[in-house]
């Protein structure tokens, strides 16, 4: 039997299928509700491309935000912006650094569950990078470069590291669109955590070569979040939308009156 809190899906093996369900997103039963989706470093709201329109044919009403990678505060406010447009209860989707987006935001009146994605899921002002420094160093983080203030990934590491699994070509266009980041902007801490009290779910990439698999472990377990893991790269909602799609909607089907 699998643990309530804690279901693994590894799509190399037959179980896979039952887990996350195998086919079309059109396998999952519809719903009705609201996600907003957050992107994180190095890449902007286009990078859900391929899942807003398997949440939106599930019947969902899907916003993706733009952050501006300025400071987690400024992301903060872009997603609260986003989660004030919202008519009714919302499951708040975060991506890497953008899950200390959500983890802030999350505590927001409208926000009924969290889901994150190879994400961060910081404590209340904890320094997340000397937690991150307990865990294997990624490869992704020696292709950081920063100028004038403003950094991003180098073309080898971001297709290489931050992209892997993904097809080159498609790879070379989100690297075209990569989000440039603020300097400081792993410096900001969040002052709150909305995991704490908010029903959450958190999926981890096992080829990640941008955040440790060690490390999304820890904070899934710290959070008590329903856990489920793929062997992707680190860009998972690139590769496997339709596993995405459905781990957010089983999330949109936690809510209370589904």
């Amino acid at each position: 039997m699998i643990d309530r809190r804690t279901f693994t899906t590894l799509l190399a093996t037959g179980t896979a299928a039952a887990a996350l369900g195998a086919g079309t997103a059109d396998a999952t039963p519809r719903a009705t509700g609201n996600v907003v989706l957050v992107h994180g470093a190095y890449a902007d709201g286009s990078c859900w491309a391929k899942v807003i329109p398997l949440l939106q044919n599930m019947g969902l009403t899907v916003t993706s935000v733009q952050n501006p990678l300025t400071s987690l505060a400024d992301d903060v406010a872009a997603t609260k912006r986003a989660l004030d447009r919202q008519d009714g209860p919302t499951v708040l989707v975060g991506h890497s650094y953008g899950g200390a987006v959500i983890t802030e935001a999350g505590d927001h009146p409208l926000v009924s569950n969290l889901v994150y994605l190879s994400a961060r899921a910081p404590s209340e002002g904890e320094d997340y990078a000397a937690l991150a420094g307990q865990f294997p160093t990624p490869p992704a983080n020696a292709g950081i470069v920063y100028q004038n203030g403003f950094g991003g990934l180098t073309e080898t590491a971001f297709l290489n590291d931050f992209a892997n699994g993904v097809p080159t070509k498609e790879a070379k266009v989100l690297y075209a669109a990569q989000g440039r980041i603020a300097q400081t902007l792993f410096a900001g801490r969040t002052t709150v955590a909305a995991w704490r009290t908010k029903p959450s779910r958190y999926l981890v990439t096992t080829n990640d070569r941008t955040t440790s698999p060690q490390l999304q472990r820890f904070v899934a377990k710290r959070m008590n979040a329903v856990t489920s893991e793929l062997p992707t790269g680190h860009l998972s909602f690139v590769v496997r939308p339709d596993a995405i799609a459905r781990l957010i909607v089983r999330a949109v089907h936690d809510q209370p009156g589904h």
